[in-house]
Order: structure tokens, then C-alpha cells, then sequence
């Protein structure tokens, strides 16, 4: 039988465990997927979000081991993505007076535009909604990271439900940060910022603000759409978002990706990470062949240099590396000073790597060194020449 799990009296967690789940738009989920709903018994009975539609019983399963689902009064919906609002018909059809609120007017167009006009309220920052003891506020948090995304905060439990904020791609039998490893937790927080909420900083700043007018004691837990709840590192979760995720500022790091044919532009690449080695830069070297893109950009959120690898095919650079520059640039890297360097062998033309220099200038990167372009092999002459041109740049 399903459970609910109990995260404050009379407040649970109802979602769903995606143990499976390997990828999500092309972000690659190693440790699956939760879709997080939260039910909370007051006067009113109220359900936050639900689950993706294929996780139906799940949802229904453990909303049935604390109360029949037929009697659930309130469905908030912070998100119209489906992974969160998938059983807004299901709750309809076993509830069918149940009012549905999201935010408006984009919420609103969404559900409708999804499940047809189901009766819904919309909501918009500093909305209210009592429930009996409880009163829900809405916060709406547009482009964190849809246009219709807002939070719900529970002032009496002091809870924050706050959709796609905070969360991670992580499945676990445990549903707070301090039963499970933290740096883990930590780590797929800023893996879930780097690969679905970094085009939106600005918002997701905004949105950390939002949360920081509420007070110092105004949060005991953190209930995100997605991941573990945080409770013991609320604190932390917060200071990570505003200080290193959304500051937009970038550390003295490097990241060194690649793909290569038949090794030199592997030695070229091994030539770069060894120059930011010996000037003491800290550096991580990815070749894309076993390396996914949305590990390589939860690496390069915060790196000021960013060095992109490939030799020459058909005039294009290789098939992995134009995948992770359109990847790249689509989650909009617009720190400002980030420094590219674009490398790469070549037969008869150097068109790999001068292709990664535009697409790298194109969305604002520095290129001091310009292109790092060889002519067939490197030999050691040469790779001790862009190992200390490396050194050169960064000292």
C-alpha cells in the first residue's frame, strides 16, 4: 500500500518516485525524478500540485492512505508544466467541486489551453486564500521557469512551496535534506539550476528576494516540486541561489570540453587543462563522448574560462560538440566576462574550431587567444606553446 508522508502535523507529501526517469528535455536525470504534491488537511482540504499522468495511482494511492480524494476542496496549481499539473483532470472527475487556483492570467491560458475550461480561479502576488487555520498566499514567480509559475506560502506551517525553485532531479525513499547525503542534494540543485532555471536569472533573483521579505523565521521548510524537501538547510539552499547561482559572478575556474577524431584534438585539449593546472586554476576536462552536456554545463555555470573542442568534419565541427554549444546556448550564458577559448585540428580547413569562436562570440564570450587551430598533428613544440599561452592568459 502507498503512504503519504507526514512533513508537519496534518500536512503531507502525496507525490510520485520516477526511480527510472534518465532524461528530462535532454537533461540527463542519473537519479530519476520526483514529482512532488503535498496535501494539506485544514477546514478546507487542499492539494498542491499533482504528478505527471502516467503516476495516477501513485498520486491517488497516497492521497487515499490520509483521506478519500473525493474530498479534497482546493487544488493549487503553482506550475502548468504536466510533470506538475498532469491529474488536474483526474482530481476534477473524483472532485467535482473542487476549485482549481493558478496564477493569472498565464496559468490560467495554460490549464485551459491543456484540460479545456475546468473552472479556474487565477491568483496574483499577495492573493490570499483561507482554508481555516491556514491562509495560503500567492507569490507569482513568472519565467522560473515558465511564464505561469508561481509559490504558495503556508504561514502557520511555515512552508514555502515553491514549485521549480530549489528543487533537483533526485529520487529518494527519504523526502528531507538531512536524510540523505547533502553534497549530493547540493550537488543536484545546482545541476537542476545549471540545465532548467539559468536562462531565467534575473527571475530566479527575484524570486530569492521574494522569499528573504518573508523573514529570517518565517520558513521551516522548503517544499519544492521536484527533489527532497529542505528543512535542516534552508539556509543553505537560499545562500547557494542567491550567492553563487543567480549572481551571475564567475570564479576563477576552468572547463575544457571536446570531442576528437583521431587524437589531436584530444591533445590539444590535454594541453589546455595542463596550462590552467600549472597556473593554479582549477579545471575539469570533459570529453563529450563520455560526458553528458547537461554535466558539462552544471560544471560551467560558475567557470570564467570555457575551452570548446573539436577537429574539422564536413566542414562543421563534430556532431557532440554542436550539441553542446546549442545546448549551451540556449540556456543563455550572459555573465559578462566570461573568457572562450574555441580550439581544434583540422585537415584542409580550420572550419571546427572557427565555428565554435563564432557561436561562442555570439553570445558574448571573450576570445583573447582568438582561435587554436592545427594543421593535421601537434607535436610537442606546439602543445607546450598553447600550454604556456594558456598560463600567459590567466596569470
Amino acid at each position: 500500500m502507498l503512504t503519504a508522508v507526514q512533513i508537519k502535523p496534518d500536512v503531507y507529501w502525496v507525490g510520485a518516485l520516477d526511480w527510472n526517469a534518465r532524461s528530462f528535455h535532454g537533461y540527463r536525470t542519473e537519479d530519476g525524478i520526483t514529482y512532488n504534491a503535498y496535501l494539506i488537511l485544514d477546514e478546507k482540504v487542499t492539494l498542491i500540485d499533482t504528478a505527471k499522468i502516467t503516476f495516477k495511482d501513485e498520486l491517488l494511492g497516497r492521497i487515499a492512505s490520509v483521506i478519500d480524494p473525493s474530498k479534497i476542496d482546493v487544488l493549487v496549481c503553482n506550475h502548468v508544466e504536466m510533470d506538475h499539473s498532469g491529474n488536474v483532470p483526474t482530481i476534477k472527475g473524483l472532485a467535482p467541486n473542487v476549485e482549481i487556483y493558478a496564477s493569472a492570467p498565464q496559468g490560467v491560458k495554460g490549464l485551459t489551453a491543456h484540460y479545456h475550461d475546468l473552472g479556474y480561479k487565477g491568483v496574483k502576488t499577495g492573493d490570499t486564500l483561507n482554508i481555516g487555520k491556514r491562509t495560503l498566499t500567492f507569490v507569482q514567480t513568472p519565467m522560473v521557469h515558465w511564464p505561469d509559475n508561481m509559490v504558495t506560502y503556508d504561514a502557520y506551517d511555515k512552508i514555502l512551496f515553491s514549485n521549480d525553485a530549489f528543487g533537483q532531479h533526485y529520487a529518494s525513499s527519504k523526502r528531507f535534506d538531512d536524510e540523505v547525503d547533502l553534497n549530493e542534494v547540493m550537488r543536484q540543485a545546482r545541476k537542476y539550476y545549471a540545465n532548467i532555471v539559468q536562462p531565467y536569472r534575473m527571475q530566479a533573483a527575484n524570486a530569492v528576494k521574494a522569499v528573504r521579505k518573508l523573514g529570517p523565521d518565517a520558513i521551516d521548510i522548503i517544499a519544492p516540486a521536484h527533489g527532497v524537501c529542505w528543512r535542516s538547510h534552508v539556509a543553505d539552499i537560499l545562500d547557494a541561489y542567491e550567492n553563487v547561482f543567480t549572481s551571475g559572478k564567475l570564479e576563477d575556474k576552468a572547463l575544457v570540453v571536446y570531442d576528437s577524431m583521431w587524437g589531436s584534438t584530444d591533445k590539444m585539449a590535454h594541453a589546455i587543462t595542463d596550462g590552467f593546472l600549472s597556473a593554479g586554476v582549477p579545471v575539469t576536462l570533459m570529453d563529450l563522448k563520455d560526458n553528458h552536456v547537461s554535466d558539462a554545463m552544471t560544471v560551467f555555470l560558475d567557470c570564467k574560462y570555457v575551452a570548446v573542442g573539436s577537429p574539422t568534419l564536413n566542414s562543421q565541427m563534430l556532431p557532440t560538440v554542436a550539441e553542446f554549444v546549442t545546448y549551451m546556448k540556449g540556456l543563455s550564458p550572459k555573465n559578462e566576462g566570461r573568457v572562450g577559448i574555441p580550439f581544434g585540428s583540422y585537415g584542409w580547413a580550420p572550419l571546427g574550431p572557427k565555428n565554435i569562436a563564432a557561436e561562442l562570440e555570439g553570445v558574448g564570450f571573450d576570445l583573447p587567444l582568438g582561435t587554436i587551430a592545427r594543421n593535421w598533428l601537434p607535436d610537442d613544440a606546439y602543445l607546450d606553446g598553447v600550454r604556456q599561452q594558456v598560463i600567459d592568459l590567466v596569470k
